[in-house]
């Protein structure tokens, strides 16, 4: 498909994907505050089923909300529900998957460094990953373990380790990632889909029918309720995570991604408890600790500068990395690619003279230099030696203007 055209739809459904994100996400966090948040209502309310409400300002106004224990003394005519927000943000997820990764595989998803992959295999692999966790975890949670919180989650840890290892020996860094963050995005509209919105078309029937609900339904949508809440922050990660190759390129990428994941969880719990009137500061203090300890970890190692620094003929190694850049990094990163996948440089970065070069000096140093993350996969197979000229010049390059 011409490139042109992947673009324009690769814009159209991110933006929808984002749009749909925001309003699924924030109607979850929303209801997650207002659960947490109720008061115990005066008897007046309490005689006519509400279980808890409370009152809000905002937008110039005042308002009152109140959640009914079972149901309300007459059910309205008009009842909102909040299940399309989900349904949408998964499929354009899927598309967009299926845009970037799987029209583009040979460039976006396959990284011959990692695993010798076709496209139908490499499609068929994550496809099959997505669908199978799906599967697994609704087992899991169908199983009488899941009534045991302690279990049900170290389960899930496991689980989830695996996946992502699995996925980090199968894939490019950034490929691994956003199919880990598929498959939490399908678990979480699959709650959705299976449990929650089933769980409440079960309550408006029993109420409309005159019969008491079955508590199984509200302690099912609970437990997947839960799981959607402590995945929000982890997923919005993944979503960004494309951004940031010290941690999809590093080669404990997978791990790195599970860290991340614990320590987003982690956070949420503060938000959560805070919600109940519970202050616990210290699980934000410990999120930013790991985090820090994190990126420590994750430092790149100064790459090794063969040749002694005051011995280098500047005007020459600037030639050097000059023809390097523009034979390695040139292809795509310029007015005019000559890369098949891009029509434009990607990010606006052009490096097509030796101005260019200095300008994005510090992105070459991150992406080429500390990281391998540039040339994308390699693709124009830039060798060590050359990224130890490049580290050179980058040493000495104030000296040189």
């Amino acid at each position: 498909m011409d490139a042109y055209i992947v673009d324009w739809l690769s814009l159209i459904f991110r933006w929808l994907h984002v749009i749909t994100g925001v309003a699924w996400i924030g109607a979850s966090f929303y209801f997650v505050w207002l659960d947490n948040s109720l008061q115990n209502p005066p008897q007046w309310k309490k005689d006519k089923g509400i279980k808890g409400d409370l009152w809000a300002i905002h937008g110039g106004g005042i308002y009152e909300v109140a959640k009914y224990r079972l149901q309300p003394e007459k059910m309205p005519e008009t009842l909102h529900w909040f299940k399309w927000e989900a349904y949408t943000t998964w499929i354009t997820g899927m598309i967009l998957l299926a845009i970037i990764y799987y029209l583009g595989a040979d460039s976006y998803l396959i990284d011959k460094r990692v695993a010798d992959l076709s496209q139908l295999q490499a499609i068929a692999i994550g496809l099959g990953i997505i669908a199978g966790s799906w599967i697994v975890y609704e087992s899991l949670c169908s199983s009488p373990i899941a009534k045991n919180g302690f279990v049900i989650s170290a389960l899930l840890i496991v689980f989830a380790t695996g996946i992502a290892y699995l996925l980090a020996q199968l894939f490019s860094g950034r490929g691994a990632y956003i199919h880990f963050g598929a498959v939490i995005g399908t678990l979480m509209a699959g709650n959705v889909f299976r449990v929650i919105i089933p769980g409440q078309k079960a309550l408006v029937t029993a109420i409309k029918n005159g019969v008491e609900p079955d508590e199984k339904w509200a302690i099912k949508a609970k437990l997947h309720s839960t799981h959607n809440t402590y995945l929000t922050l982890p997923l919005l990660f993944i979503m960004i995570s494309n951004h940031y190759p010290m941690t999809y390129d590093h080669h404990l990428n997978w791990l790195i991604l599970l860290v991340i994941t614990v320590i987003t969880a982690v956070a949420r719990q503060f938000f959560i408890l805070k919600h109940k009137g519970i202050h616990r500061p210290t699980l934000l203090v410990v999120s930013a600790m790991a985090t820090l300890i994190l990126a420590i970890m994750m430092a790149p190692k100064p790459a090794p500068i063969v040749s002694q620094i005051k011995n280098i003929d500047q005007a020459q190694l600037s030639a050097q990395v000059l023809s390097i850049i523009k034979e390695r990094c040139a292809t795509c990163h310029a007015k005019n690619p000559t890369d098949e996948v891009f029509t434009v440089a990607p990010g606006g970065v052009a490096l097509e003279t030796m101005d260019d070069i200095y300008q994005w000096a510090p992105q070459i140093n991150s992406r080429s230099v500390q990281s391998h993350n540039m040339p994308f996969m390699n693709k124009t197979g830039m060798t060590q030696e050359e990224r130890n000229t490049v580290a050179r010049w980058l040493a000495v390059k104030d000296k040189d203007r």
